[in-house]
């Protein structure tokens, strides 16, 4: 396995990809280009174990998946849980994930949280509770709150990070007030490191939260080579302190994501073994 997994958040929007527009195929097309991926889906509601069985057959050995939290699980959902209690809420969670761990095709879980998650004592104690109910599962964590990462808490976040075991999920988002956070380029797990590109779109990221394109006009952005460049060297000084990293493209309002991973990844200079096979496209001169 390469030192650097570069991939996309999902796999159904990524049209330049795609031979075969049939959305069961896509995710086979999706790892013949790259060895990662985002699951989405598990955010917005706990996939049954079925779907996670599928998506191991679909995918080569070595493929990985990063499962996003569950909303119920980070906060985000603003209603009652669909469950009795928490703890049967991560139970359930974490049984759909038994496929994954089963292949040892689960790189991680992440837990995103969101911008109303400050750096509380009640907030620090809940990441505590749910790395313990975790267990052996490797988890991430991504803030979207600018207080965990202010002078005063600095690096208290950090240290906290690496005693209880959570991987840094380090971002690129537009630095856009309180939230948003900056690029904090500190590893905290040995093993592994998670970086998601959001994209800089300073308007977008501001946009309230309501309408239907909101997201749209969020994640709309395209990276400049020199941009990408500026991560190659970000890059050479994170693999110094962590074993693998897995780098995620988010920025596909406008299909940009995979054009920018296949940028990345050709920078780096990098040639992924164990993909799955391209499906030929009508014409043979076509990529």
């Amino acid at each position: 396995m390469s030192t650097i997994q570069i991939g996309l958040t999902g796999w159904g929007d990524h049209d330049s990809l795609y031979v075969n527009s049939n959305t069961k195929s896509k995710l086979q097309e999706y790892s013949a280009h790259f060895p990662t991926v985002e699951i989405d889906s598990s955010f917005y509601a706990i996939q049954p174990e079925r779907n996670m069985e599928k998506w191991v057959r679909d995918t080569p050995e070595t493929f990985q998946f990063i499962a996003k939290a569950y909303q119920g699980m980070t906060g985000h959902l603003r209603e009652e849980i669909p469950f009795d209690n928490k703890i049967d809420m991560f139970n359930a969670y974490l049984k759909s994930l038994e496929p994954l761990k089963a292949s040892n095709k689960l790189a991680m879980v992440l837990f995103q949280f969101p911008p109303w998650f400050t750096c509380t004592k009640e907030n620090v104690t809940y990441l505590k509770w749910c790395r313990e109910i975790m267990g052996d599962t490797e988890v991430a964590l991504e803030f979207r709150n600018r207080s965990w990462f202010s002078p005063t808490y600095y690096e208290k976040t950090l240290r906290f990070m690496e005693s209880e075991g959570w991987i840094h999920s380090i971002v690129d988002e537009p630095q856009a007030g309180e939230r948003s956070i900056p690029t904090v380029l500190q590893p905290t797990n040995p093993h592994k490191t998670l970086i998601r590109l959001h994209g800089r779109n300073v308007y977008g990221w501001n946009k309230p939260a309501n309408g239907d394109n909101w997201r749209d006009v969020r994640y709309l952005y395209r990276y400049n080579e020199q941009e990408l460049q500026e991560w190659q060297e970000h890059l050479s000084k994170i693999k110094s302190r962590t074993e693998t990293v897995y780098m995620l493209f988010n920025n596909n309002s406008g299909g940009d994501a995979a054009d920018n991973a296949k940028m990345m990844i050709s920078l780096l200079g990098i040639q992924y073994s164990g993909l799955a096979e391209k499906q030929l496209s009508l014409f043979s001169d076509e990529d």
